[in-house]
């Protein structure tokens, strides 16, 4: 089996004989939501179902496929009960309880900066490093990467496998969602604010300037070097997942005025000369990727299109005129989906398939 290749994809394996019993934690906000209609549509089995959030969330009731669940707070639940925990409740909390959950015996899928650089937690994309995954992690804990690299570093593996990758020079064009519902909310109440006149009563909370009818070159807080954090990350956590210490990935980080999807544009300068034919082919090749060009060059997607979808979505690829080793190409995939909860989700799924992670009688 390559490293690239999941257990699923190798063996049709469907899952543990005992299955783990599950924590979600941030049920309440747009990944642990998302985590929950997707564990429902693909049939991950679970023994238990635990909804955990913060004290101001205890006590709500969220319908689970058939079931009700109330909603616990995280300071109240006993990580002892549960064999695995989804985290996605922002850096603080996980800071601060992840280390009592696995304390507890449980097995972290983290979906926050906070672990991705610790030594001894990896950091999966499953279409790209799922040997990690076999076996049980020295921290416990298994770090969800950002939701701007996933997408990046699965085409790039197939992209380094055949022509090496010299450098990446990437601009990203990242939707509201990505602060989650009150992102969406407030973009919608400042688009609504905008179109009324200089008279209307709003004020930015998460974006500054204002979203509506704007574009932010800033995400995340400055760094020293003049980059983002959100930009660092896509370096650092690019060369991790791809085990490339040394790759060079240059990027722009924008906030756009789009609800959800995250868009980049991707130039990739390669160690040998690229054929277009080849790099589309292979990049159709590639596990849940959608190339578009592959039926008219003319094609390319959108967010509006590619919204709630589970494939990574590809367009306008070409071989620069004055360099046959470089190409650029556009992708878009769902910010929500793809760049947190699905890829969370299929870490958890490789784990029970590969027997690392299983429920106790």
């Amino acid at each position: 089996m390559t490293p690239g290749t999941t257990t699923l994809e190798a063996t049709g394996t469907a899952g543990a004989t005992v299955p783990p019993r599950v924590a979600i934690v941030g049920a309440t906000g747009a990944v642990g939501s998302t985590l929950m209609e997707l564990m429902e549509s693909r049939g991950f089995r679970y023994g238990e179902l635990h909804l955990v959030a913060s004290s101001r969330s205890a006590g709500r009731v969220l319908t689970v496929g058939e079931r009700e669940y109330t909603v616990v707070a995280v300071e109240d639940f006993d990580f002892s009960r549960v064999d695995v925990a989804f985290f996605s409740a922002g850096t603080a909390v996980s800071e601060k309880w992840v280390p009592v959950a696995t304390e507890a015996g449980a097995l972290v899928i983290d979906n926050t900066i906070a672990f991705r650089m610790d030594p001894d937690t990896p950091l999966v994309v499953p279409q790209v490093n799922a040997h990690e995954l076999d076996r049980r992690p020295a921290s416990g804990i298994v770090a969800n990467p950002n939701c701007s690299t996933i997408p990046l570093v699965r085409l790039l593996r197939g992209v380094e496998d055949r022509w090496g990758v010299r450098n990446a020079v990437v601009s990203t064009y990242q939707a509201a969602s990505g602060l989650g519902y009150s992102g969406v909310e407030e973009l919608q109440e400042s688009s609504r604010a905008a179109l009324q006149g200089p008279d209307a009563d709003f004020e930015a909370t998460h974006f500054r300037p204002t979203l509506a009818f704007n574009v932010i070159p800033k995400i995340d807080r400055f760094l020293d070097s003049g980059f983002t954090l959100e930009e660092e990350k896509m370096l650092r956590e690019s060369r991790k997942i791809l085990g490339l210490p040394h790759l060079d990935v240059t990027t722009t980080c924008v906030r756009v005025p789009v609800a959800n999807c995250h868009s980049e544009a991707v130039y990739v300068e390669c160690q040998e000369p690229v054929d277009r034919a080849e790099l589309v082919r292979l990049l159709a090749a590639l596990p849940e990727v959608r190339v578009h060009d592959e039926e008219t060059i003319s094609a390319f997607p959108t967010p509006a299109v590619v919204d709630s979808s589970d494939i990574v979505h590809v367009g306008r690829v070409r071989v620069t005129q004055n360099n046959p080793r470089a190409f650029w190409l556009w992708l878009v995939a769902d910010n929500l989906r793809i760049g947190a909860a699905l890829n969370a989700l299929q870490i958890g799924e490789e784990l029970v398939a590969r027997g690392t992670l299983e429920g106790r009688p």
